[in-house]
């Protein structure tokens, strides 16, 4: 479909539930912005398709098409989206955009990049057992120290990690900890306790209370405590895996 421009702009957001397209799902429903949806059926592996790829190279989950063309990573489209819309980040010229977006990117390329680790251990360390296990006993100690460093930042309750309005950040941050609760569903997953950082545990407590959050519950079919009791989802179409 063509896109229009202006208010009446409409996104498609490829996405598989429970995916991280739904960090992104969540941004556009904070934003407000008119938005389309596309399942990307991994259950046929859709995401590996010719089609798919032509949109992102990498093959990985979510992709939102855009008036200025299709845009991958998911802090990217989180930054474009906070930037377009003015809402979700500091400004550029707020004192404030400097912390924003050094935990940001510390958070989509060094708490996100190695989670991918816990999960897809195989991919790191070929299909050895001992191996992957031996990567995932390495991995977890460094996750739990990550999370005490944003926990220590929300204490401190500035405008992009505060409870009162969830910024792009906030959004990011509650769906990588649902999914530290919930997945790899045959690793154990005793290393993560959310009540380890109770600072992050009252954000995503905040951001359950959204209309964005219920939005989402009922698109993926998540619990109606998807960050601080969350189980696996039952969705209405596709598959998280």
């Amino acid at each position: 479909m063509p896109y229009l421009t202006g208010m009446s702009t409409r996104y498609r957001l490829h996405y598989a539930p429970d995916n991280a397209s739904l960090i992104i799902r969540l941004a556009l429903e904070e934003i407000g912005a008119p938005y389309e949806t596309a399942l990307v059926d991994r259950r046929v592996n859709a995401q590996t398709s010719p089609a798919y790829l032509a949109l992102n190279p990498s093959g990985l989950i979510p992709v939102l098409e855009t008036p200025q063309g299709p845009l991958f990573e998911t802090g990217a489209i989180l930054l474009w989206l906070a930037d377009t819309h003015a809402t979700l980040a500091p400004t550029p010229s707020d004192p404030a955009r400097g912390d924003f977006l050094k935990w940001l990117f510390f958070t989509a390329n060094t708490l996100h990049a190695e989670l991918r680790i816990l999960f897809y251990p195989e991919k790191y360390t070929g299909p050895d057992p001992a191996h992957q296990a031996a990567l995932r006993a390495g991995i977890t100690p460094r996750l739990r120290r990550h999370l005490q460093q944003l926990d220590t930042q929300a204490a401190k309750t500035p405008t992009w990690l505060s409870p009162e309005m969830p910024s792009a950040l906030t959004l990011y941050i509650a769906c990588l900890m649902r999914w530290m609760a919930l997945y790899p569903a045959q690793a154990n997953r005793s290393w993560f306790t959310l009540s380890d950082t109770p600072h992050l545990q009252r954000l995503l407590a905040a951001l359950e209370t959204r209309p964005s959050v219920h939005t989402a519950n009922l698109a993926e079919g998540l619990d109606p405590r998807p960050f601080t009791n969350p189980t696996y989802p039952n969705p209405p179409e596709g598959t998280p895996t």
